[in-house]
């Protein structure tokens, strides 16, 4: 009865089944951060749309205090007076008197019963697990309430956040109506410390007026960069979300009032093309005065950026694209004492905030230059400003590509190796980690490698060449053979000291084989500890710990170092390393191994070593035609097989057909 019971009450509970609907959640668009920036510590988002709340100055905080004004604390004596009975609601009560003062306040200020219904409303629109159908119910509700007066409340913090959210989360009819409510007002906003994330949010999000957003703040862009507020506003729209004609509407006031008055600004689709080059674009066909016009005031606009190092326009991309775009235009100036003159001059100014430019394209590339076309005292000054942010740099796509042109250029190999290698070594093993981190690593040992960087890193890298020819006293040659010196002793010793921890990560594994292949120096160290890796027991014993040959990455590994180097899959062949030895790998292999693991790796378990034994067969073969200590290698690896060759035979080993031919030419 009672379970019957039970089971009436529960039918009629809801069902809980049936989830509520939720708008996937897309990714937003990120700024690239400075190396020069602290790293993040928590996930915030000042634009995100945060509770709010109704609460204004002096409502919260807690009870009164009971004490008498008239009394006074300390070592005075009290008062004559007897104290008067405490109140116990007297905290409830001065709370409600606040409140109803509050809201007086409120109702006093304009709009207040607009505000108050959008509230409500708002509410509901911002609801995390809601309908879409339901939201937009919602939306067309709230906007049916603010419609005719978004101008003229959405300047206040609360009512920011209610259009806000109209645009984020509006169809596209409504993010249109409000952009032609606000049009005239966007300069404003963006210098609004509440206004300025709907401003963002409407270049993101109404691609049709974002054009006509960006017009209102062209006027005002040098003005506007070094506003607290507005700044972030034009470094979103510069890199998260213009295209390259919008782009060159924003940049086209550090080109001067000349280029500002004669710039056709909605022209012909040739005009637009023209303006998508940029400077370059607007300086086709004009003479070399007014060349030389523009360059100045270009440079006067890039200068007082400069001279405002604590306003953060420094680290926007605007800025960046602003000054490769003068270091590109001076190279099309007819006398080559002036380029230098005014390459110099702008490097004077910049040098001391280089550090601040390197996490973008144009702002690498414009660091670069200066390493390219720079004295070696104008080298060794870049390089003191970027060595306290080597480890970011490492980590960061564009930032490296200075740390590697660095490595490219510079002659003074001696200060390289204090400055840049010996950090890169240092925190080695915190860049193993990711492809950026390893890239720094390899390259010290072989750079440009295809193996390890793309054809377009390559060329990037490649853009420098031409000038480095010219500046630059040392072959590429010698100045590689001396960083790869000076990185290898504390690689090798990297590898010697973590072999066994490294090789079970994939990416690491690829560093570890590069630096033992390539590194100069005693490898007998690093040798040992890899060989020692995989001298325990075949299978592992500990279940949750897979043996080092079990694993894919790791057992390519050794099967590279005993082939003497990688495959090149263009040759179809092996692409022999000139300074690697692999028979000497091949016998301490067979010496530091026992013959009953060597044998297990082809028997016992999963069979994973069948591929590896079988380069080591191959390798002791080659070797034994001029080494006494392979041939004895080769002796033992083919008695300790006897035995077991016919398991071989009846197993389902991959790769057994392969392994059974090298055995048989032993």
């Amino acid at each position: 009865m009672v379970n019957a019971t039970k089971r009436k009450f529960d039918d009629k509970k809801p069902s809980s089944s049936k989830k509520q609907q939720v708008e996937p959640k897309k990714a937003e668009k990120k700024r690239s951060r400075p190396v020069t920036a602290a790293p993040i510590t928590s996930a915030s988002n000042s634009d995100s749309e945060a509770e709010f709340d109704d609460a204004e100055e002096g409502e919260e905080g807690g009870e009164w205090s009971d004490v008498d004004e008239d009394v006074e604390m300390g070592d005075e004596q009290p008062s004559e007076k007897p104290l008067q009975p405490k109140n116990p609601n007297a905290a409830k009560e001065s709370h409600q008197a606040q409140k109803l003062l509050q809201q007086e306040r409120k109702a006093a200020k304009p709009h207040s019963d607009l505000l108050v219904e959008a509230k409500k409303i708002w509410s509901l629109v911002r609801q995390k697990n809601i309908a879409p159908a339901e939201r937009q119910k919602h939306v067309k509700a709230l906007m049916k309430v603010i419609r005719g007066k978004v101008k003229d409340i959405v300047f206040k913090h609360d009512a920011s956040r209610i259009v806000q959210s109209i645009v984020k989360y509006g169809g596209q009819p409504e993010r249109d109506e409000i952009a032609l409510e606000l049009k005239g007002k966007f300069r404003e906003l963006a210098q609004n410390k509440y206004s300025k994330f709907l401003v963002t949010k409407l270049i993101r999000l109404s691609s049709a007026h974002r054009q006509s957003i960006l017009l209102e703040l062209q006027p005002q862009v040098m003005k506007l960069l070094l506003h607290r507020e507005a700044t972030a506003v034009l470094a979103d729209a510069f890199e998260l979300y213009a295209n390259a004609y919008e782009r060159s509407i924003l940049l086209r006031e550090f080109y001067g009032k000349e280029a500002t008055l004669f710039t056709v600004t909605a022209g012909s689709a040739e005009d637009k093309e023209k303006a998508k080059k940029g400077l370059a674009g607007f300086l086709e066909g004009v003479d070399v005065e007014r060349r030389r016009r523009v360059l100045v005031a270009l440079k006067e606009n890039l200068t007082t950026v400069f001279n405002n190092p604590d306003k953060g326009a420094i680290t926007h991309a605007i800025v960046h694209r602003a000054l490769w775009e003068y270091l590109a235009a001076l190279l099309d100036l007819p006398d080559e004492a002036e380029q230098e003159k005014l390459r110099r001059e702008i490097f004077e100014i910049a040098q001391d905030v280089l550090a601040e430019m390197v996490h973008t394209r144009d702002g690498s590339r414009v660091v670069r230059e200066f390493l390219a076309y720079g004295t070696a005292k104008d080298r060794k000054q870049i390089l003191k400003v970027l060595k306290p942010h080597v480890e970011r740099m490492c980590l960061d796509d564009e930032a490296q590509n200075v740390l590697f042109t660095a490595l490219d250029v510079t002659d003074d190999t001696k200060l390289l190796a204090k400055t840049l290698v010996a950090e890169i070594v240092h925190v080695a093993p915190k860049l193993y980690t990711t492809v950026q981190g390893r890239r720094a690593l390899l390259y010290l040992i072989m750079p440009r490698s295809r193996r390890h960087f793309t054809p377009a890193q390559i060329a990037s890298l490649a853009e420098t060449d031409a000038v480095r020819e010219k500046t630059s006293k040392k072959s590429a040659e010698s100045r590689e053979a001396e960083i790869r010196k000076a990185a290898s002793e504390g690689l090798i010793s990297w590898v010697e000291e973590s072999g066994k921890t490294l090789i079970r990560d994939p990416g690491a594994s690829l560093v570890v084989a590069d630096i033992v292949l390539y590194a100069d120096g005693d490898k007998s160290g690093a040798i040992s500890t890899l060989l020692t890796a995989i001298s325990s027991p075949y299978p592992s014993l500990d279940k949750t710990t897979p043996h080092p040959i079990d694993l894919a990455h790791s057992s390519r590994l050794y099967k590279t170092l005993l082939q003497g180097g990688h495959f090149s899959r263009k040759t179809e062949s092996i692409e022999p390393v000139q300074d690697w030895d692999a028979t000497s790998f091949a016998v301490n292999f067979a010496t530091l191994l026992s013959a009953d693991v060597i044998t297990s790796f082809c028997v016992k378990g999963d069979r994973n070593g069948t591929f590896v034994v079988a380069e080591l067969c191959e390798a002791l073969v080659k070797g034994s035609e001029s080494s006494e200590e392979a041939k004895e290698a080769r002796e033992k690896v083919k008695g300790s097989f006897k035995r077991v060759k016919n398991d071989i035979e009846g197993g389902e080993a991959r790769g057994k057909n392969i392994l059974l031919e090298k055995l048989a030419a032993l």
